[in-house]
């Protein structure tokens, strides 16, 4: 990522983390697999999935700061993750990051850097009816 020392910069700093926040839980909201997994108050996941990015991105430790260690497979253990899940997560995340103004080569590196936690969540086997 020439000019950028952190994916954080790259998709814009704080504004820009915030940005793909917002444009991301409306799909995960519509998503026939994720919406149920998800309170219908979703703000409060919106504020720690803005708190995680930023970290997980290479901006401050503003997740770790306020929850501590993030140990991310541990907090999603309670919720049946599949593979479909994890695919569904990253494609709402990639028509999200489409949706910013940051270039298409830092789009790409974000989700290649987002697939493998996606995957390691996964705690379920395929389910057909999912």
């Amino acid at each position: 990522m020439p000019n950028y020392d952190t994916l954080y910069e790259a998709l814009g700093g704080a504004d820009g983390i915030r940005d793909l926040v917002e444009k991301f839980y409306p799909k995960v909201q519509q998503h026939p697999l994720l919406a149920p997994l998800f309170p219908e108050d979703i703000r409060p996941v919106m504020e720690k999935q803005y708190l995680f990015l930023t970290q997980f991105m290479g901006g401050p430790s503003l997740y770790s700061d306020q929850y501590g260690h993030p140990m991310m497979r541990a907090r999603h253990m309670p919720f049946p993750i599949t593979p479909e899940r994890a695919e569904a997560w990253l494609d709402c995340m990639a028509r999200a990051l489409a949706e910013t103004p940051a270039p298409e080569s830092v789009r790409k590196f974000a989700i290649e850097r987002l697939s493998g936690p996606a995957f390691h969540f996964v705690n379920t086997e395929s389910d057909s009816s999912s």
